[in-house]
Formats: C-alpha cells, structure tokens, sequence
C-alpha cells in the first residue's frame, strides 16, 4: 500500500491532510509539487487517477489564474499547460493511494481510499 500526498505546506487543508493521516498512523510519502513540479504525463496520469477534467483540478480565485486565463473558454490542453507553468493552481491537497486519487476537501475525503 502506497500512499502520495501532493502537499502545498502554505495551504492549512494540505497541512490538515498530513495531520489526518498522522494521527491513524498511516505511513504516506509527501511531494511538495510546488518544489518538485509535474510533468506533463505525471500531471495527465494524475487527472486519470482522478477521474476529473483539466479544469477542474484548477484554482480559479489564484491571481494567476484570474490574470491569465479567467476570460476564456480554455481547452484541457490548455488547462495542463496552465497547471504546468503555474503549479500554485493545482488544488490541493491530493492523496493518491494504489492508483486511486482524490482532491481531500474535506479532509475526511481521505476515507474513500481505504
């Protein structure tokens, strides 16, 4: 059993996925992806485990987002670019486990891989 959390440790819901995950002492790997970006295909692989589109997975209140993109019909193309180039969109937490990934707002979201 593999666990990955995708962490933004300025974000108080991915500390509190961390802190979930602590207290059932559940051994998980953490990747700050703002320091360690996706790639392209990690980036598609994830949305796959998600079972979600592009856009979905994007912030849209980031300045970043409002600035860039917010006035257009953008493709999922597009979206992974975005993703790609400003990874501080990406919602947060994620936690992946053998395969499965989800967004973990809330929290208790986490259940549904176990």
């Amino acid at each position: 059993m593999s666990i990955t959390v995708y962490h933004n440790p300025r974000c108080s819901k991915s500390r509190c996925a961390l802190e979930y995950l602590n207290e059932r002492k559940i051994v998980f790997t953490v990747v700050e992806y703002i320091k360690e970006p996706f790639t392209k295909d990690g980036l598609v692989t994830l949305l796959r485990q998600l079972s979600i589109s592009p856009i979905e997975l994007i912030r849209k209140n980031e300045p970043e987002f409002k600035e860039h993109y917010a006035l257009y019909q953008i493709s999922d193309e597009q979206a992974i670019e975005a993703m790609l180039k400003f990874p501080k969109l990406i919602e947060r937490p994620i936690v992946v486990k053998d395969g499965k990934a989800i967004v973990a707002r809330p929290t208790e979201r986490i259940e549904e891989l176990f």
